[in-house]
């Protein structure tokens, strides 16, 4: 079921007038478990069983560690199970092909294809019970005796498919909430869920149709055209991944849950591990938590924290799909990281002396241009193409013909002044007093504002980030709120595209 679907919108609405209408907390706690199981049967019915075996595993895995005690060799044999039991499955659906086919190409045979379905969602919820099982091991939360709330974890429906990736250390907590739909809460998640809607079908879909075309065969468009589809690419990946957060935690706010922030505009970002803090955060956060710091982390020297960073990210890579391109995709950003680490930690060539003012955007560029032919390994289907599109931009090949994608003249304005927007937030919001809810504009912005009769602000939470909050009265904002919602109708009906992240 997809978010920007009627049929999701009609679900939700069951769910919300139940969750208004069952008088105790425990039935609204089993409504949300019946339909977070329905929510991914709709897909396909079958696959729900996969869902529930591993949680059924890491449910008894978890219990069997917290009761061994101090038998530390009875600890680490259920965690072992857990790992094992839920790593494998992942590894059949996910790879078992990928693995067929390089084999039989060193053998120098025919691939046989196992022709196996990939479940949606499946390498979000095994890193979600995974990480539940590693915290009760390392005794840093306790193990969930009630199966059914433990399912309830495994299953909630808004970040079960793709994200963010919830922890039980905070998600368990919140069910001690009533879970009964607020007004308060109701108005702000609306805001993000409209924020996300607008960001994949206005913006991430339109471009999907310019970005599909040249990667498609890159030979046959000259250079400018195939940097501007490289560029696209980088601006329809962001809105479309950060859209399904958006909308998450949007959702989640209105029934009663805070999910965390998963992304936090990650083209301002300075250098390759301000963007990893940016780019879906709570993703790189499990790698640094559950893979990077059990190899060691920092610790043991420098030549081992950049094998820790080049193993954690080509992991990250073939995490994110069974290709090579992929893995090289990691590749890279684990040179990047590993190649920032040593300028900034093991030489310093310019000392402790702060940064020159105009480096800062030399610095913005080479990290923004880099990310995009990073970018070009991620969505090229092979090799041979994206070893054309870095010939196209590198302007290797002149050759090919030109395209304008009119609908870029009115994106790129939009997602550059929304982000100066939210880089004036995030500034502002770290300054703000603990008891302060809302920022104060810019005064240009108020001006504005003020000859009209409109209010602005911005609210901070902790938990979600940060979201702007536009509350227009009377005329004027059921103008701008019905002429929103006609613009994301028409468009939801012209070639919506499924969120790229369902095929990982």
């Amino acid at each position: 079921m997809v978010f920007t679907s009627f049929a999701f919108l009609y679900f939700l609405t069951v769910v919300l007038v139940g969750l208004q209408v069952l008088r105790t907390r425990d039935l609204r706690h089993l409504l949300l478990l019946v339909a977070s199981c329905y929510f991914y049967a709709y897909w396909e019915p079958i696959y729900l069983l996969l869902l529930l075996t591993p949680s059924l595993i890491d449910y008894w895995c978890s219990i069997r560690i917290e009761d061994a005690g101090e038998d530390q060799i009875a600890r680490k044999r259920w965690l072992l199970f857990s790992l094992v039991s839920n790593l494998g499955l992942l590894g059949y659906f996910k790879y078992a092909d990928f693995f067929v086919t390089n084999i039989a190409s060193l053998l120098g045979v025919t691939p046989i294809s196992l022709q196996i379905l990939l479940p949606v969602g499946i390498s979000f919820y095994t890193f979600k019970t995974l990480s539940y099982t590693i915290d009760v091991y390392r005794r840093e939360i306790p193990a969930c005796r009630s199966l059914w709330r433990y399912a309830m974890f495994v299953t909630y429906f808004p970040e079960l498919v793709a994200g963010p990736i919830v922890r039980a250390s905070v998600f368990l907590p919140q069910m001690t909430r009533s879970l009964r739909p607020s007004w308060g809460r109701a108005v702000t998640g609306l805001q993000v869920i409209l924020l996300g809607v607008t960001k994949k079908l206005l913006i991430a879909d339109r471009l999907a149709i310019f970005v599909d075309s040249i990667f498609a065969q890159p030979a046959l468009y000259d250079p400018l055209t195939v940097t501007a589809a490289v560029i696209s690419y980088a601006i329809q990946i962001y809105c479309d991944f950060s859209g399904y957060s958006d909308i998450a935690i949007g959702v989640s706010r209105i029934i009663g849950f805070d999910l965390p922030e998963n992304f936090n505009m990650p083209y301002r970002a300075l250098n390759m591990v301000d963007f990893w803090r940016r780019w879906h955060i709570t993703l790189s956060q499990w790698l640094r938590d559950y893979l990077y710091i059990p190899l060691g982390g920092n610790r043991g020297g420098r030549i081992n924290t950049y094998r820790n960073l080049m193993i954690t990210m080509l992991l990250g890579g073939l995490w994110h799909g069974a290709s090579w391109n992929f893995v090289c995709w990691g590749g890279l950003h684990g040179l990047a990281l590993a190649a920032n680490h040593f300028w900034t930690r093991d030489w310093k060539p310019l000392g402790d002396r702060p940064p020159i003012p105009y480096f800062k955007p030399l610095r913005w560029l080479a990290t923004f241009t880099f990310t995009c032919i990073t970018w070009v390994f991620f969505r090229s289907p092979d090799f041979s193409v994206s070893v054309v599109i870095l010939r196209k931009i590198t302007w290797l090949d002149q050759s090919g013909s030109g395209w304008f994608y009119s609908p870029l003249a009115w994106i790129l304005p939009v997602v550059v002044a929304a982000h100066a927007l939210g880089g004036w937030a995030e500034n502002a919001a770290s300054a703000l007093p603990r008891n302060q809810r809302k920022l104060r504009p810019p005064a240009w912005l108020r001006s504005l504002y003020a000859g009209n009769g409109l209010r602005f602000g911005v609210r901070p939470h902790a938990a979600a980030g940060l979201y702007l909050l536009l509350p227009l009265p009377g005329f004027w904002g059921v103008f701008v709120g019905v002429l929103w919602l006609l613009a994301i109708g028409l468009f939801a009906a012209i070639d919506s595209k499924p969120f790229i992240y369902f095929q990982f």
